[in-house]
């Protein structure tokens, strides 16, 4: 459960009150939306947005009247700036988000493995950012508030959800009284004990992990730069595991690992919280005043739906998927999960694509789930072993650290990373293998800088894009025909042309004259070719829109 401290009293963030206002369903009227969504939180947001961005209308319903308090999920991937950056809002997040490019972990108190992410003035964000999700949340409500085709509606709270022939159907709670709300699909959003996944009776399946961990917000003034610290057996926490985060405003994260006799109860109690995170603080070299802000008691799970899809509603975020925190994946996965639903769902609406293209959503995020179990079970089993077994062997490979390198990669924290939808129905695989360089099909574009303030992801359209090598700049008279087709009837086809001014994109891309790529909406790649095939890329574009 979570601390007292926080929205009443928190030490640096004002909480918004958002007030209800009676929806013309209760004042009789008889309404049919094209989307709804449940829950305001980050992921339900940047569907909104999303949607909004290939002009298709939501409603959001939440039963908070405000954001979520406490830090919660406080680091924000790179690859999620760049979601942020498509939905128009990643200036308030890198104006205020503290980025970071390295970590430390610890074996008592001796440094064993430093986590350096890869980073180069060829990228425009950091790899990670420390934020608090209030601010998350924040930045998102204020931006999607201005947002002509979102609705937000707040202390609504979703009592049932019925699947009908032709949408949903929802019972929506509200002070002003009770409401029937129909819409053609449903975004299912509303986190680990979603409403809507209860109603229809889906099952969340997987595994409980044994550790347990005290999360804490505490304010703090400190010069210690921004990264992460891990503690395996520090003498803080004797026999289990501390991580330290540091976050904007003078806020310090600090999570630790209650071990096996301790009661859950009684370590939640404030005094209890304010002797552990002294003796943390002490035993970093931290002898400055403190207050403690919030705090909540977490545990570990890996658990998904079955399927992703139940037919006009589609689950993202926690609502689908709960992944442990080590490698920071539960946001930046559900951010994944809004952009895609979005873009699909946007384009079947508005008659872009083929309803099939939905069939492909839940295959893609739930592959990717997959892979997040597979790294973060190990980094949860390194983190927290399970047996005695596992805690030798992690042990002996945390002492072996200190004076050999071999074990250090066994240290890895398995940082965040995007999917590749390799085996996707939408990913285009011939002419992929020619290239020896660039990413491949189904993986995302990766950034190159292109001038003082201009990216290549800058230029990205909100449609299709296409990914053009030509050395004098000149898009030859068939391929421009093929990209006049491209942007017929549907929403515009962003050409971006690279020149021989620009040779190390070519070289980052493994591209020659004539070389090609087609990005979708989600700035993942569907098809390249080392040379462009004009008849393959008209098919692959076709395929990507889900058909055959």
């Amino acid at each position: 459960m979570p601390g007292p401290a926080g929205r009443e009293r928190s030490l640096y963030f004002d909480y918004p009150r958002y007030s209800f206002v009676r929806p013309p369903e209760l004042r009789g009227e008889s309404l049919r939306h094209a989307v709804a969504i449940a829950g305001a939180g980050p992921v339900g947001l940047a569907a909104a947005l999303e949607l909004a961005r290939h002009g298709v209308a939501s409603v959001v319903l939440d039963e908070k009247d405000t954001v979520n308090d406490g830090s919660r999920a406080i680091c924000v991937a790179r690859h999620s700036l760049e979601i942020f950056q498509q939905l128009g809002v990643s200036e308030r997040f890198t104006a205020k988000a503290l980025g970071w490019t390295h970590g430390t972990s610890y074996y008592g108190t001796r440094p064993v493995y430093r986590l350096e992410m890869p980073h180069s003035e060829q990228e425009r964000f950091h790899p990670m950012y420390n934020i608090q999700q209030q601010y998350i949340e924040k930045f998102l409500v204020d931006h999607a508030a201005g947002q002509p085709l979102v609705e937000l509606r707040w202390q609504s709270r979703i009592a049932e959800t019925r699947l009908r022939p032709d949408g949903v159907e929802l019972r929506i709670e509200t002070p002003g009284g009770s409401y029937a709300l129909h819409a053609d699909y449903l975004l299912a959003a509303d986190g680990a004990r979603s409403s809507v996944r209860h109603s229809l009776g889906l099952p969340l399946r997987g595994e409980a992990y044994e550790g347990r961990y005290v999360i804490v917000d505490i304010g703090m003034p400190s010069d210690y730069p921004v990264e992460r610290r891990a503690f395996f057996d520090p003498p803080a926490n004797p026999g289990s595991t501390v991580l330290l985060h540091r976050q904007p405003d003078d806020i310090w994260r600090v999570d630790y690992q209650l071990r096996d006799d301790e009661d859950e109860d009684q370590a939640l109690e404030e005094k209890n919280i304010r002797a552990r995170v002294g003796a943390i603080l002490e035993m970093v070299g931290e002898k400055g005043p403190w207050e403690l802000e919030w705090w909540s008691l977490y545990k570990a799970y890996t658990l998904a739906l079955d399927d992703y899809r139940c037919g006009p509603v589609l689950f993202i975020g926690d609502a689908a998927h709960l992944v442990p925190i080590f490698g920071v994946r539960g946001l930046n996965s559900g951010l994944a999960d809004a952009a895609n639903a979005g873009w699909k769902l946007a384009y079947v609406i508005r008659g872009r694509a083929s309803p099939a293209l939905l069939d492909s959503y839940s295959p893609e995020r739930r592959g990717a789930t997959l892979e997040i179990f597979e790294n973060s079970a190990r980094s949860t089993r390194f983190m927290t072993p399970p047996t005695r077994g596992y805690r030798l062997m992690r042990d002996a490979a945390l002492a072996l650290a200190v004076e050999h390198e071999f074990t250090r990669p066994l240290i890895n924290p398995r940082q965040s990373r995007p999917y590749t939808y390799a085996e996707s129905p939408l990913t285009w695989q011939e002419g992929d293998a020619e290239f020896t360089a660039g990413p491949r099909a189904g993986a995302p574009l990766f950034n190159q800088r292109l001038g003082p303030d201009d990216y290549l992801l800058d230029r990205l359209g909100a449609g299709f894009s296409g990914l053009c090598f030509f050395a004098d700049a000149r898009v030859p008279e068939p391929v421009r025909q093929l990209f006049d087709e491209f942007s017929a009837g549907g929403e515009r086809f962003t050409p971006i042309v690279v020149d021989e001014r620009c040779a190390h994109v070519f070289a980052a891309y493994g591209a020659i004259d004539g070389s090609f790529y087609l990005v979708r909406p989600d700035r993942h790649v569907c098809a390249r070719w080392r040379e462009i095939d004009i008849d393959q890329a008209r098919r692959a574009l076709g395929r990507a829109l889900g058909g055959s």
